[in-house]
C-alpha cells in the first residue's frame, strides 16, 4: 500500500524529518495566533495607555500598560453603559426572532412537508443569492411606511429585529437538521395524537436544542456588529448600538478612552463564543455530515 501524502509514514520514521515537521507545524500555529490574537491584544494594551504614548511608540504599549482610569473614563464621559444595553437588547431580540422565524420555516419544509414545501424551500434558497445592497432600499422605504399604511418602524427595535429574523441561511441550517430527525418519531406521535404544534413543542424542539443554540449565536453575534442597517432606521441618539455610535465616539474622544470602548464592545461577543464554542462546533461539524 503506498502512501498518497507529501509525507510518507517511513519519511515520518526518521527523526531528522520528524522534528523538522513539528518544528514548521509550531511555527505556523505560532503566526496564526499572532494574526489572530495579535491585534486584540494590542488593543488592550493600547488602551491601558496614554494617547501620546500610543501615538509616539506602538509597539512599546505592552510595557505600559497603567491608565486603567480610561475604563473609567469610557463610561463616564461616553455614554458607554446605554450603548451596551441599546446593542444588547438588538442582539437578544434578533437572536430570538431568528430562532423562531427559521425554527418555524424549517418544521413546516422538513417535518409538515406540504406540497408547496419545496416551493418555500427554493425561494428561502434564491434570496442567499440575491446581493443585500438590492434589498436595501425597498427594505428601508417598508420600514419607514410599512405598506402604505403610514405606521413607521424608524427609531424602534423592531425595525433591526424583523429584517435580521428573516435570515436564510440560518432557515436552511435548521431545515437540514430537521430532516435528520427520525421520522418514525414524528409519525408515532400523529399516531398518539399529537397535533402539529404539540409534535413541535414536544419532539422537534427538545431534539433542536443544539442547532438553535447554534442560529441564537451566529444571529446575536452578527447583529452585535452589524452596523449599515441600524445606522439607518435608528437616527435617534439614544437608540444607536455601539457599532453605530464607535465612529461618532471616536471624532469626540480621546483616543486612549477610545481604545478602552472598543475592547468593552468587543468582550460580549468573545466571551459568547468562548463559552459556546464546543457546542458550536459540534453542531456545525453534525450538520455538514446531513443528508436530506
Amino acid at each position: 500500500m503506498s502512501d498518497s501524502g507529501l509525507i510518507t509514514a517511513s519519511e515520518l520514521r526518521q527523526p531528522h524529518r520528524r522534528i523538522t515537521l513539528r518544528i514548521v507545524h509550531i511555527l505556523v500555529l505560532i503566526g496564526i495566533a499572532i494574526a489572530g490574537v495579535g491585534p486584540l491584544l494590542w488593543l488592550v494594551a493600547a488602551s491601558l495607555n496614554t494617547t501620546g504614548e500610543v501615538l509616539s511608540d506602538p509597539i512599546g504599549v505592552f510595557a505600559r500598560m497603567t491608565q486603567w482610569h480610561n475604563y473609567v473614563d469610557a463610561f463616564q464621559n461616553v455614554d458607554t453603559a446605554r450603548l451596551l444595553v441599546n446593542t444588547l437588547a438588538i442582539a437578544a431580540g434578533t437572536a430570538l426572532l431568528t430562532v423562531i422565524v427559521a425554527l418555524s420555516a424549517g418544521y413546516v419544509i422538513a417535518i409538515l412537508r406540504p406540497r408547496w414545501a419545496p416551493v418555500l424551500a427554493a425561494g428561502v434558497l434564491a434570496t442567499i443569492f440575491l446581493p443585500a445592497v438590492v434589498s436595501l432600499v425597498p427594505l428601508y422605504l417598508t420600514t419607514v411606511d410599512m405598506f402604505g399604511t403610514g405606521l413607521s418602524l424608524q427609531n424602534t427595535f423592531w425595525a433591526v429585529w424583523l429584517p435580521a429574523g428573516a435570515n436564510a441561511f440560518a432557515v436552511l441550517l435548521v431545515t437540514g437538521y430537521l430532516r435528520s430527525l427520525p421520522r418514525e418519531l414524528i409519525e408515532a406521535a400523529s399516531i398518539d395524537g399529537a397535533g402539529p404544534l404539540r409534535t413541535l413543542w414536544s419532539i422537534v424542539l427538545p431534539l433542536s436544542r443544539p442547532i438553535l443554540g447554534v442560529v441564537a449565536l451566529l444571529a446575536a453575534i452578527g447583529a452585535w456588529k452589524d452596523y449599515l442597517w441600524p445606522s439607518l432606521v435608528l437616527t435617534n441618539p439614544s437608540m444607536r448600538p455601539i457599532s453605530v455610535a464607535l465612529p461618532i465616539i471616536e471624532r469626540s474622544t480621546d483616543l486612549a478612552t477610545f481604545f478602552a470602548v472598543l475592547v468593552v464592545a468587543s468582550i460580549v461577543p468573545i466571551v459568547l463564543f468562548l463559552i459556546f464554542q464546543k457546542p458550536l462546533l459540534a453542531s456545525a461539524g453534525a450538520t455538514a455530515g446531513l443528508k436530506d
